[in-house]
């Protein structure tokens, strides 16, 4: 499952960050990345560790570090702390973080999601249903990994660690936005299906749990048992726009289509709120998911 979305030509009215075509365009590298992994680089090579040894002492790929490095990849928060600690502790890595920007932003994103994924960043309210895995806001890092390992054809590992680094970054809506509200409802069964094992299950439910603490930020499940189900036609998500716009978005297999028709949206906030009716409670939500943690 790619952070993927609209294939196609979209309705919505376009920003002049938004216009047709731009979405099939991969981001360049900022100079601030390139800078930033040059420098990294040079620190590593003058403290003698090949890119090979470098990456068994951050914890992370040779393909990862040799990414950052050619300012093709952000790195992350526990990639600066471990390359600053290992490369003498001076914190020069971690403060020249802080002036790090990627351009665009979107290298990991599938091209016809890319449209939504800027939508999502200036959201006030984002409403996620999702019946075929737990949604990619909510994923933890093996999860993800793991999702991302079954990919048809294989991925490189270049380019799963872009997948993996794309799917985390978005994840920094939930944290960074405590006024904007979420609401997710999942299907139980994205629980119960095992994907990378019991251990890496458990940790993905530990980490839905803390994601879907905040007050901003409400989980449901649909329960196995339900007899009604206003969202049988498959997955969407919702959004409202600061301009009060409020746009949908559904998915299929290598494409998506991003909604804008006032009708067509209309429908699908009906069926998701009646979907929010249908769904366990957030508090017997946070119990069922406990009660399968404990299960595993």
């Amino acid at each position: 499952m790619t952070d993927g979305g609209t294939g196609g030509v979209s309705d919505v009215e376009h920003d002049d960050d938004l216009t047709a075509g731009e979405a099939d365009r991969e981001p360049g590298p900022s100079d601030s990345l390139r800078t930033w992994g040059a420098v990294q680089q040079a620190l590593r090579e003058h403290a003698g560790y090949s890119r090979a040894e470098f990456a068994d002492l951050v914890r992370f790929s040779r393909h990862t570090v040799e990414s950052v490095e050619l300012g093709r990849r952000m790195p992350d928060e526990s990639f600066v702390q471990r390359a600053d600690e290992v490369l003498g502790n001076t914190g020069a890595l971690r403060k020249g973080s802080k002036f790090v920007t990627r351009g665009r932003g979107d290298v990991g994103l599938a091209a016809w999601f890319r449209q939504w994924a800027r939508l999502e960043r200036e959201a006030v309210s984002l409403c996620t249903y999702e019946c075929r895995l737990v949604p990619g806001l909510l994923q933890a890092e093996e999860y993800a990994r793991a999702v991302f390992d079954n990919a048809i054809p294989p991925l490189s590992d270049e380019q799963l660690e872009d997948q993996v680094r794309a799917r985390l970054e978005r994840q920094r809506l939930l944290r960074e936005r405590p006024n904007a509200a979420f609401s997710f409802i999942v299907e139980e069964f994205a629980f119960r299906r095992r994907i990378g094992g019991p251990r890496i299950m458990s940790g993905l439910i530990d980490h839905v749990l803390e994601l879907t603490a905040p007050r901003n930020v409400t989980l449901q499940i649909m329960p196995l048992d339900t007899e009604s189900h206003a969202c049988l036609d498959g997955p969407l998500q919702l959004l409202e726009t600061p301009k009060q716009q409020r746009l949908a978005y559904s998915e299929g297999q290598q494409n998506g289509r991003l909604i804008s028709d006032p009708k067509e949206v209309s429908l699908l906030c009906q069926r998701y709120d009646t979907l929010r009716s249908q769904a366990l409670s957030p508090k017997d939500s946070r119990g069922l998911l406990e009660r399968l943690r404990g299960e595993l």
